[in-house]
């Protein structure tokens, strides 16, 4: 998809602050950053929305959980806690229709989160 731009994230095309790169995986710090530390765990293969996710993706997915795990263990964070976040669709919050797992940490979190 070239008009993605987590595709084009993943491809190298668009330079990011690279956490973790996995051969299914790649985390990188956000650009907008809604906490101390706010990281991206997006799938290298395109999926716009966790709706369009099929079950044969069962192991991507856990792949972008595991990863975002190893994300705060990196940065950090795990051991004081933190939050994985994975927005669907418009009235949940996606902006950016591929779908990604936001790792928020470094700061005391509160719920509801909005």
């Amino acid at each position: 998809m070239t008009d993605c731009i987590f595709c084009r994230i993943a491809e190298g095309e668009i330079s990011a602050r690279v956490i973790l790169e996995t051969e299914s995986v790649l985390a990188f710090h956000d650009l907008n950053p809604a906490a101390p530390h706010h990281a991206l765990v997006i799938p290298r293969r395109h999926i716009a929305t966790l709706d369009e996710a099929e079950p044969d993706d069962r192991s991507l997915l856990g792949d972008m959980m595991l990863a975002g795990a190893e994300v705060a263990r990196q940065l950090g964070f795990a051991k004081k806690g933190y939050r994985t976040v994975l927005n669907c669709n418009h009235n949940g919050g996606q902006s950016v229709y591929h779908i990604h797992l936001h790792v928020l940490g470094g700061r005391n979190l509160s719920w509801p989160p909005g």
